[in-house]
């Protein structure tokens, strides 16, 4: 089995890594000055659209966007690259779209949709949002209560969601909600488009989280949706739903083996510095287990996160390796910053240093697309199935 990656794909990489040096990076002190005075942690608008701007100039938009729309239309192994060294900076940026909401709207979108949703938001001139998780539902989405009843040659739909990124800001929002009761996550969930400013649909409250981000919940008051605002095939919302999920968890792996390297990096090189009572802390076995064992996992992160999207790559859908992937890296990307603040001493428990931001970011992507929890149960729950050996 050939672990290289082809010439474009490395180039590609080799490209996202000098922009995030030397673009990003830079941003970092200006965004933890920003975090420690209590505001929120994001880009200003300048510099928002400089980085914007130049990620155009090198065609960094668009990446996974069919080519139709002005796109790359990469691979999941391409996009491997792509997420891990951006995951090696505190700034927190993506190149538009968002890549799993894409791959969702690519599969149920009819042409009506394509038109007025996937062209604009894949040429990265829309944002969208996706509205799961509802109060008391944790980290089952088919125990939503959000519900969908026809009316007319339409929808009127009531109910509440939680924990939805970008809602204010978003052109469209993807809703899942109820159709069916009696059939659940098969076959009685659908999916529908919402259009920003729709009365009914109502931003109830901002939710400020750890690292600075924000989310939002939702209120749903009799909001009346047009026929034409069901997305696919009715009652088929959750496997589409899922495909978005997977896509997601791998691209949380792929930030978070970037993140552990930049945290066992910066570890590496405070221990060649740092020296207590005489003696460099690289000189001490405690400080050499822990880099030991983190680039030992580390290694084997990599080439599950690359496994799992040349799976994906082929057709299948790699349910459980996404899980695998996102339980481990988010884990370890734990585990390693941890230790690397434990290592700094009293600098690693400042705001002048990426680390905390960082530990904020990972503590939150433990629970994000589903907690630890679940994911071990779903892990348990294939491993202990009955197959064929070998299948």
């Amino acid at each position: 089995m050939d672990f290289t990656l082809s010439e474009e794909q490395q180039m590609l990489r080799d490209l996202v890594a000098r922009f995030t040096r030397d673009h990003l990076m830079p941003l970092e002190a200006g965004l933890l000055a920003r975090e420690a005075a209590g505001e929120r942690k994001a880009l200003t608008p300048e510099d928002q659209e400089r980085v914007d701007t130049k990620a155009r100039e090198l065609g960094l938009y668009g990446l996974e966007s069919p080519e139709e729309f002005g796109g790359s239309n990469l691979d999941t192994v391409s996009m491997v690259g792509v997420f891990e060294e951006l995951g090696r900076t505190c700034v927190d940026y993506y190149f538009p779209p968002d890549s799993p909401n894409l791959h969702m709207l690519m599969q149920t979108c009819n042409e009506e949709q394509r038109q007025k949703y996937l062209e604009p938001y894949a040429r990265g001139e829309k944002i969208s949002a996706i509205a799961i998780s509802e109060p008391g539902g944790g980290g089952d989405p088919a125990a939503m209560t959000t519900r969908a009843v026809p009316d007319g040659n339409g929808w009127k739909i009531n109910g509440r969601k939680i924990w939805i990124s970008r809602a204010p800001e978003a052109d469209f929002t993807i809703l899942m909600a109820v159709t069916d009761p009696g059939k659940g996550a098969r076959g009685g969930i659908s999916a529908f488009v919402v259009d920003k400013d729709t009365p009914g649909y109502h931003v109830a409250r901002a939710i400020p989280m750890l690292g600075g981000r924000v989310t939002y919940e939702v209120a749903i008051e009799d909001l009346k949706l047009p026929g034409s605002a069901l997305l696919g095939e009715l009652g088929n919302g959750f496997g589409p739903m899922q495909l978005r999920l997977s896509r997601r968890r791998v691209e949380m792996a792929a930030r978070c083996v970037g993140m552990t390297r930049r945290a066992l990096d910066d570890m590496k090189a405070w221990a060649k510095e740092r020296k207590t009572f005489g003696e460099r802390l690289a000189d001490r076995q405690a400080i050499q287990w822990w880099i030991a064992d983190a680039e030992m996992e580390l290694h084997a992160l990599r080439l599950m996160v690359y496994n799992t999207a040349a799976k994906i790559d082929g057709g299948s859908q790699a349910r459980t390796e996404c899980s695998m992937v996102k339980l481990k890296g988010t884990e370890l990307a734990w585990d390693t910053i941890d230790k690397a603040m434990q290592a700094y001493g009293a600098m690693g428990m400042t705001r002048e240093l990426p680390l905390q931001m960082m530990a904020n970011q990972v503590r939150v992507q433990r629970i994000y697309e589903g907690p630890s929890e679940v994911h071990r149960m779903l892990i348990a729950r294939h491993a202990l199935q009955d197959r064929v050996p070998g299948l």
